[in-house]
């Protein structure tokens, strides 16, 4: 007789999403290989996923749905599972983050979480962890989703020149990353600036802060140092805040100058060897 690992649902939104997988599969009389042939993945996947040794997927959720009729259990699930992937001390800003009507970030080292692609993501959180390293991209395209809202929350981001230069990944993962920022330049709700070097000394050399902004709660301020992060509704430091990032808005190219800057070191920094020069003289 096999030996059935017993699931604590309560234990976790991963156990909890395991023991439901489990039950609703059993309940639709199908098997682990049965249902992996439904879906289109391994019976050793599902069997993982109920025993909460892998991470589902938004997709595999969806598939799992369709499969055994579950209106949208899954997919809604999944969110909370993805959110619990994340590092402890991070959950509760990525919870405001979600709740926010209007966010404000200056970055110094890194595209803001937001706006990064998988493949940038990927690189920049496999210097951490990477043994989660999966679960941890999941969990970071998982909070992306806020974009996709019919009325998503105002991003304004500055991001320090250096970024642009720093190779995270690669020519090809950095091209792409490039790209993407540019793409915010044709929707509503998101305008990046760039800070270039020119502007020397600035309000924000100690590093990089979040504003966020509620329809109906205090305003918040976050920071990170290298292990854990902070947030405060402190009034005195929400001014002060306020003040330093009106500051770097000030000292930041323009919205559109920016995303010339962006595309001028995405051509020299980062052009696609693959393509032939169509300069070169036969």
């Amino acid at each position: 007789m096999a030996n059935i690992q017993s699931l604590d649902p309560s234990a976790s939104p991963l156990d909890y999403y395991g023991g439901e997988l489990r039950r609703h599969r059993e309940a639709n009389g199908l098997k682990q290989g049965q249902l992996g042939d439904i879906i289109f993945c391994t019976g050793s996947l599902i069997g993982q996923i109920e025993t909460t040794k892998k991470i589902p997927t938004r997709d595999f959720s969806e598939r799992v749905d369709a499969a055994l009729g579950t209106d949208g259990v899954f997919s809604r699930l999944v969110g909370l599972v993805l959110r619990s992937q994340l590092p402890t001390w991070f959950q509760a800003y990525a919870d405001m983050e979600a709740k926010a009507a209007y966010i404000s970030t200056y970055q110094a080292q890194l595209v803001y979480g937001l706006l990064q692609t998988e493949e940038y993501a990927r690189a920049v959180l496999a210097t951490g962890s990477p043994e989660a390293l999966d679960s941890l991209v999941a969990a970071r395209m998982e909070r992306q989703r806020i974009l996709e809202r019919g009325r998503p929350p105002l991003i304004w981001a500055v991001l320090d020149e250096a970024i642009l230069h720093r190779p995270i990944g690669g020519r090809e993962v950095m091209r792409k990353q490039l790209i993407h920022l540019l793409s915010f330049s044709q929707q509503r709700w998101t305008r990046v600036q760039v800070l270039p070097f020119e502007a020397g000394e600035h309000s924000s050399l100690a590093g990089s802060l979040n504003c966020l902004r509620f329809e109906d709660d205090p305003d918040i301020v976050y920071t990170e140092d290298v292990i854990s992060g902070h947030m405060t509704a402190n009034s005195d430091t929400i001014r002060e805040a306020a003040l330093r990032y009106a500051h770097l808005q000030a000292k930041a190219l323009s919205v559109e100058d920016s995303a010339a800057l962006i595309r001028r070191v995405m051509e020299e920094r980062y052009a696609d060897r693959s393509q032939p020069d169509e300069r070169a003289v036969a």
